[in-house]
């Protein structure tokens, strides 16, 4: 075989996976060659064993045995490897298996690729369920390019981390078996990021595997915009910092000239500011002192928070209410690793599995759950007991629910009039999660047709539609300063939205299961996320970094929630447990140490467990109270 064939033999096979740049690159090297008159013949003489190879290689990459044959001593060698490197060889088994079955898809080999995909799918459900039911519905190359999913997954790379001698021990294999498909399917679609040193226990990394849906480079090119993550200007709890700086100042006065201890009179006096308290206040304060010090740097968080303008519009805000936080902020109880909060546990019983959702009042006298048959039921805690104890709320044409039909309407209701005020029509499929934002007013909407909305109250259209996510956004989440918001997807990814150009400035890579809650630091600084694995990662939002993941939970995580002044982070699960975790651990790690494994981890303070209640919302009250809630199960 001469030159010209080989040539044509491997443009063929560039143009066949469409590897254009490099096609072209080959085309203007062979020019090159040709035209240059100081190559020898000698030189120009072809390899007849790599002739061999390339041609085996073109002529075999159709047979869909290859795929099964390959794949199946992959799979068997990897899982008879040494225990210290198995963990990191068997990651690379999932993005092998999916898009080999793909490929088989794309060839048009569909019942070889059906054969393929039940022979081996056992081995990621447990990891990868929801993708797997996803590309179940592959039935023809069609659908590669008309599902979403699945075209992103093709157009894509997947990062795997893997130390240096695992990555040679793949290598060695590679060659040794001369398995050309398999080689081609991991050049192709998987990025190793190789690191020196011993294995990465998946463990201690957040991001061992991350699967890309609009690629790495187009995340880290979001994740380069500037975001302002401070708090807003002039806020109540500004005006009561300030006022309280004032007032501590004369508290450290009297407090030098009357009994001569200047360093406790310093910890009073800063205690005090921050909760505008009076000196009997103070005086109650001086029974914790041991944990002064760590009480005193941990309010300080939101303090040093920079102040930002409001890109909303904000409502004004009614007399009684400011009054009344700025009553709740006096009196806030500072939490902190060795003072955790009291807990407030609601429990629903005899709801017949029907209970899809629940939330609580800021002051814990309302409690309201979302039942699967269209009704929102509302619990006045005052009149617990009584027969006018609860309120039914439910729309006109919500009473009898179809399995056909899906509701996809936002409502609000009135507590006081028990009635449903107004209809709010955007989204085309299910609405999964309502928040509203700090100032009320505003409020979000995460749905089924994978947006998340923006709304008013006065306004029956949304002001911003957020559309991104490659599947359900499952979960909102307002940031402290109303300009963002952040959209929990089962893509398993987290986007944070403008809300002023309602464009995506981060993309949060890390999780290995759909994002089930949403939690936003105080100061607004750091944000944490939940997923269905049972996984919680904390999120830096001006770097887009996972700072720490948090491990412990065995069951999904339903909610999250960060103390008042930031200290704490409650998470609750499936696992009917909330767990209290030091959030400040984090946040005192010098920069140079962020990447090191070990040094950024969350310290579980505290695991509460239920007797068999799954957990399904938990919420701080402004007295920095731990409200939570969940259901009494079957099965415990």
């Amino acid at each position: 075989m001469d030159e010209d064939e080989i040539e044509k033999a491997v443009i063929a096979y560039l143009k066949k996976k469409g590897f254009r740049q490099t096609e072209l690159a080959f085309q203007e090297e062979q020019q090159q060659t040709k035209n240059s008159s100081s190559i020898s013949s000698a030189n120009s003489r072809t390899d007849p064993d790599i002739t061999k190879r390339i041609l085996s290689f073109t002529e075999s990459e159709n047979v869909p045995v290859q795929y099964q044959e390959g794949y199946s001593k992959l799979r068997s060698w990897t899982c008879s490897s040494l225990d210290l490197y198995k963990h990191e060889l068997l990651r690379v088994l999932y993005p092998v298996f999916i898009y080999c079955f793909m490929d088989l898809v794309a060839k048009g080999h569909i019942q070889e690729a059906r054969n393929f995909f039940n022979s081996f799918r056992e081995d990621h459900e447990m990891m990868h369920l929801r993708d797997l039911q996803k590309l179940e519905g592959v039935l023809s190359p069609s659908h590669l390019e008309e599902m979403e999913f699945a075209h992103s997954l093709r157009q894509s790379k997947m990062n795997i981390k893997i130390c240096k001698y695992s990555f040679d021990l793949l290598l060695q294999y590679l060659h040794k078996t001369q398995s050309m498909t398999m080689l081609g399917i991991i050049n192709e679609h998987i990025n190793f990021q190789v690191s020196p040193g011993q294995p990465i226990s998946i463990s201690d990394d957040a991001e061992v595997v991350t699967l890309v849906g609009g690629g790495q480079d187009t995340a880290n090119l979001i994740n380069q915009k500037e975001i302002h993550w401070g708090l807003l200007e002039d806020s109540l709890e500004e005006r009561l910092e300030k006022a309280g700086v004032l007032l501590s100042d004369s508290e450290k006065t009297e407090g030098e000239t009357k009994e001569g201890d200047l360093e406790e009179n310093k910890k009073r006096s800063v205690e005090g500011g921050k909760q505008g308290a009076s000196l009997k206040k103070l005086k109650k304060d001086k029974v914790v002192g041991a944990t002064g010090k760590s009480v005193r740097s941990e309010v300080n968080t939101t303090s040093v928070a920079p102040r930002v303008k409001p890109e909303l519009t904000l409502p004004v805000m009614p007399t009684e209410l400011e009054h009344s936080i700025l009553e709740d902020l006096r009196n806030r109880v500072q939490l902190s690793s060795v003072a955790l909060p009291s807990v407030c546990f609601y429990t629903f019983i005899n709801t017949h599995n029907g209970l899809n959702c629940s939330s609580i009042s800021h002051d814990g006298s309302l409690v309201a759950g979302g039942f699967s048959d269209s009704s929102l039921k509302v619990w006045d805690m005052a009149k617990l007991g009584q027969e006018t104890s609860s309120s039914i709320l439910q729309g006109e044409n919500d009473s009898a629910p179809s399995e056909h039909m899906l509701r996809a309407n936002v409502r609000l209701w009135s507590t006081k009039l028990n009635a449903n005020l107004v209809c709010y029509k955007g989204h085309n499929y299910p609405v999964w999660d309502v928040q509203f934002s700090p100032v009320g007013h505003y409020f979000a909407s995460g749905s089924h047709d994978r947006t998340a909305r923006i709304w008013s109250m006065d306004r029956i259209q949304p002001l911003r539609i957020m559309a991104g996510h490659l599947s359900d956004v499952d979960c909102v989440r307002w940031h402290a300063n109303c300009n963002y918001i952040a959209t929990g997807s089962s893509d398993k990814t987290v986007r944070l939205w403008d809300v002023q150009s309602g464009e995506c400035v981060r993309i949060f890579i890390g999780h290995r299961s759909m994002i089930l809650s949403l939690a936003m630091s105080p100061d607004g600084r750091y944000m944490a996320s939940g997923d269905e694995d049972g996984s919680i990662m904390m999120w830096d939002l001006s770097s887009g970094r996972c700072v720490t993941p948090l491990v412990g939970h065995t069951a999904c995580v339903w909610t999250l929630a960060f103390s008042c002044e930031g200290s704490l982070l409650a998470s609750g699960s499936a696992d009917c447990t909330v767990k209290l975790w030091d959030a400040t651990a984090s946040m005192k790690v010098p920069k140079m140490e962020e990447n090191k494994t070990g040094n950024t981890r969350l310290r579980s303070l505290k695991t509460l467990p239920t007797k068999s209640s799954p957990v399904y919302t938990l919420q701080f009250s402004r007295r920095n109270l731990l409200f939570a809630a969940g259901v009494v199960s079957k099965s415990g």
